[in-house]
């Protein structure tokens, strides 16, 4: 009860010293804003994206699975592959629908993907995602079609020129107008609009790449280069009741007897499961938070130093102030602690404005990306804490000499 009624009046006696230093006192406490800001704005956005993969993951289903020709944290240069990559033979559409017949299996099929803009008269999109897909589409990815139609068995066979176009893209080329029945150009190519679908809130495309359109997989093939390298892939559902592992290795026995792989080779295709892909992200966004802590930690020394020099200023300011408590009876302990207090406070109200401030950038930032991002309460706990130690850790040097002031010399110092 006596340390909580000393830390209450220590913590008002730095109050008054904040108020009666305003400048001097902002100055100082602004490294630790930035730093904590940094932060904690690179902790929202992270967490947002890592949330969103997540959530994407739980709508295709945690047992869905990828077969592609070569598993790759970052896309390789098709133009330019590694003769260990060259002699893999590409993806072909035998092998899906093989993949399809396995009685583990509940779908397979052949998609694909490209970048292309999207056009209608004088209007024009960036350049989007075009992925060429099934009718079974919305079933993987999840969102809604909102007007229209998917394709038909005889549109997909066949190839047709079709596509549903996704509801950003159509606003930007018909604003409110009706897009059904309307022809756009597709990356350049002439195709039919039937449906308007709406990704899910939480869908995760790569960065600065939204999906434009859907069109079926025999008409992308046709009419596009595809990447069969990076961008040619069987996304594998297995039938309720299976697990991943065994639908994998079912689909590993069929690929490996339709290439005729010898027991003693090793398979010359990669799966993809769904904690692959949250491990592989998981990496990057965690490289990318330990440059941003990296980065804010400098801010974070700055403001330190800053606390110990206003620190020391404060002790040599209040010598007097010092010789008469000491006079009074504060014992060595007691100055120390007093000044440990107020370098804690100081930075410690530093950081909740930091944590204030990044908190609400973060939150623009996810906004804006169009993520739907919670609070990191954890690391917010774990700033303030990090915050008020660097007020105690920068503080001990001018809180010792402030302790070691003679009470005598502090009387006598003008």
């Amino acid at each position: 009860m006596i340390i909580a009624e000393r830390i209450k009046s220590n913590m008002q006696i730095a109050l008054d010293t904040l108020r009666a230093n305003k400048l001097r006192s902002s100055l100082t406490i602004l490294g630790v804003v930035i730093g904590v800001s940094t932060v904690m704005t690179m902790a929202a956005i992270v967490q947002g994206i890592q949330d969103q993969i997540v959530r994407t993951i739980e709508i295709a289903g945690p047992t869905t699975f990828y077969v592609v020709k070569v598993f790759s944290q970052t896309p390789v240069n098709p133009d330019r592959l590694p003769k260990w990559i060259r002699v893999r033979p590409d993806l072909v559409e035998a092998e899906a629908q093989r993949i399809r017949q396995l009685p583990e299996i509940s779908y397979a099929a052949m998609w694909a993907q490209t970048n292309g803009r999207l056009s209608y008269e004088a209007q024009r999109t960036q350049n989007l995602l075009i992925v060429g897909a099934d009718d079974r589409y919305q079933e993987i990815q999840g969102g809604e079609l909102l007007d229209g139609r998917w394709f038909t068995p005889a549109e997909l066979a066949s190839g047709s020129n079709v596509v549903v176009l996704d509801e950003n893209a159509a606003r930007k080329l018909f604003g409110r107008e009706s897009v059904l029945d309307k022809t756009v150009r597709v990356g350049g190519r002439p195709a039919k609009v039937i449906g308007l679908y709406a990704q899910p809130g939480n869908i995760f495309s790569p960065p600065g790449q939204d999906i434009g359109a859907i069109v079926p997989y025999a008409m992308l093939d046709h009419e596009f280069t595809i990447d069969k390298t990076n961008a040619l892939y069987i996304p594998v559902k297995p039938k309720q009741g299976v697990t991943t592992a065994d639908a994998q290795e079912a689909v590993t026995i069929a690929l490996r007897e339709m290439r005729r792989l010898h027991p003693a080779d090793k398979n010359n295709f990669d799966l993809i499961t769904q904690d692959q892909i949250l491990d592989t992200f998981n990496k990057i966004t965690g490289v990318f938070f330990l440059v941003m802590i990296v980065l804010s930690s400098v801010g974070l020394l700055v403001g330190g130093i800053g606390v110990m020099a206003i620190m020391m200023v404060s002790v040599t300011s209040r010598t007097r102030e010092i010789g008469i408590r000491k006079a009074l009876g504060a014992t060595r302990r007691e100055i120390l602690f007093q000044f440990l207090v107020e370098a804690a406070t100081l930075t410690g109200f530093g950081g909740i404005l930091g944590i204030l401030i990044g908190l609400s950038f973060g939150r623009l930032a996810t906004l804006a990306m169009k993520i739907d991002a919670a609070v990191p309460l954890g690391l917010t706990i774990i700033a303030v804490m990090v915050s008020v130690s660097i007020g105690l850790v920068f503080g001990i040097l001018p809180a010792q000499r402030a302790a070691k002031l003679d009470p005598i010399d502090a009387l006598r110092y003008e």
